[in-house]
């Protein structure tokens, strides 16, 4: 019997494909508490984050949409579960309870961070969900990444910039969009990579992601 803590075992080459996605999208009980205990850490960073953006808005109460270059690391969350657990459902889940930690934790923006989160996370797992849980490559953690970005900017624009003009809510979502890319796109992608060296993903099917090629998919 397959142990539910155990690392996906290999494929057989003649496995049928409808087999073969079924066991990449099942969870375990192993990835549940993987995306659970990232999900409860980022929600701290998610904390610290909010507390920071107090000295933001100060240094950028000139022109406020630069602010959305600090953006990207309240996105942190998806794209790092999900390229570490690598199951469907994994970025939103990560997102979405990192944000209900933070909200927990408590911070200015009160419980509407759980919203932000929804949206982010729902952004990230389209993106992910697009290439079939198949790539996890650099250019589709960075798609990802700049996709919450986009989602972080136009939900922020309705909750909190109501009352910017046009012009500067534009911006707002370009440089959010571009944070993503780098906060919550290249960050984790490198940081998974790195984590992959070190063998505590060994029971995870990103265990490899250390010598994955940074533009080929996943094999079949």
């Amino acid at each position: 019997m397959h142990a539910p803590d155990a690392p996906d075992a290999p494929d057989a080459p003649d496995a049928p494909v409808s087999l073969r996605t079924a066991r990449r999208s099942r969870w375990r009980v192993v990835d549940i508490v993987v995306a659970s205990i990232v999900a409860a850490t980022v929600g701290v960073v998610f904390w610290g984050w909010s507390a920071g953006y107090v000295a933001v808005a100060l240094l950028t109460v000139s022109f406020p949409p630069l602010a959305g270059l600090y953006s990207g690391g309240w996105l942190l969350a998806g794209a790092l579960g999900a390229l570490i657990v690598r199951r469907p459902g994994a970025a939103l889940y990560c997102e979405l309870v990192a944000a209900v930690v933070e909200g927990f934790l408590g911070t200015h923006f009160g419980w509407t961070v759980v919203i932000s989160g929804l949206m982010q996370g729902l952004a990230a797992e389209f993106v992910f969900a697009a290439f079939r849980y198949r790539r996890w490559t650099l250019p589709v953690a960075l798609l990802a990444g700049g996709v919450a970005g986009l989602a972080l900017g136009a939900t922020e624009n309705v909750l909190y910039h109501v009352a910017w003009a046009g012009q500067w809510q534009r911006v707002y979502l370009v440089l959010t969009a571009a944070s993503g890319v780098v906060l919550a796109g290249a960050v984790p992608w490198f940081g998974v990579r790195a984590l992959a060296r070190t063998g505590v993903l060994a029971h995870l099917a990103s265990r490899g992601a250390a010598t994955e090629s940074a533009v080929r998919r996943t094999p079949a």
